[in-house]
């Protein structure tokens, strides 16, 4: 009997994120703001390429830098002079839409063309709760091992972006940057997936494109 108590709670509580999820979207729309849900690992680059982008796109930005303590990757952005908010999550391993929602009194919405969600670092825990981004990209780096798509299926599953990041050091680190593609692709394949070097500049321009084009096409 706990157990099926559990899974009705669970249940209500996915409900209740998407209503707040859609919610969220509708808020976006109403601005003309096109938003990101950015998930990856710890170490995977999302902060490093955020700072990249930020420097890099025409579009006017925003920044929710999510974390367990989020002012360390906060003030990282804020230094480019982009409007930022910092969500911390306490003992939570990803946000939800709940969370999201307060932030969205502190960014100038109206003002900003392009959203990105910094979600926790974790390959698991923010698959389940939608934040009401239009599109999500996920970033993984050659250093967590070429079997990494393999082990957490279902973050790929559901992602319209995948970056593959770091792969000028895939033969350092003994990984196929080639079969993390093709691992992405048989599980979904109209995931957009890029390998991406910050270091050398590799695939940051089909990042960008990518994301414009995604831009273009929801019409915001």
């Amino acid at each position: 009997m706990h157990k099926v108590a559990d899974i009705e709670i669970q249940h209500d509580i996915m409900v209740a994120n998407k209503k707040l999820a859609k919610r969220n979207q509708r808020i976006f729309d109403k601005a003309d703001t096109f938003s990101i849900d950015v998930l990856g690992a710890i170490g995977s680059g999302k902060t490093s390429l955020l700072e990249t982008l930020v420097q890099k796109m025409d579009q006017k930005i925003g920044v929710i830098a999510g974390d367990v303590i989020s002012k360390f990757d906060a003030q990282r952005i804020e230094k480019y002079g982009v409007p930022v908010v910092g969500l911390n999550t306490g003992k939570e391993c990803h946000l939800d839409a709940h969370l999201v929602e307060h932030a969205l009194p502190d960014l100038p919405l109206e003002d900003i063309d392009l959203l990105f969600i910094e979600n926790v670092g974790n390959l698991i825990c923010p698959v389940d709760f939608d934040l009401g981004s239009h599109i999500r990209m996920v970033v993984i780096s050659v250093s967590e091992g070429d079997d990494t798509v393999e082990k957490h299926p279902l973050i790929f599953k559901d992602a319209d972006m995948v970056v593959i990041n770091k792969v000028d050091i895939a033969d350092a680190v003994g990984a196929d940057q080639d079969k993390m593609v093709v691992d992405v692709k048989e599980l979904n394949p109209e995931a957009v997936v890029i390998k991406s070097s910050l270091k050398t500049g590799q695939g940051l321009d089909e990042i960008i494109n990518t994301i414009e084009k995604f831009m273009k096409e929801l019409k915001v």
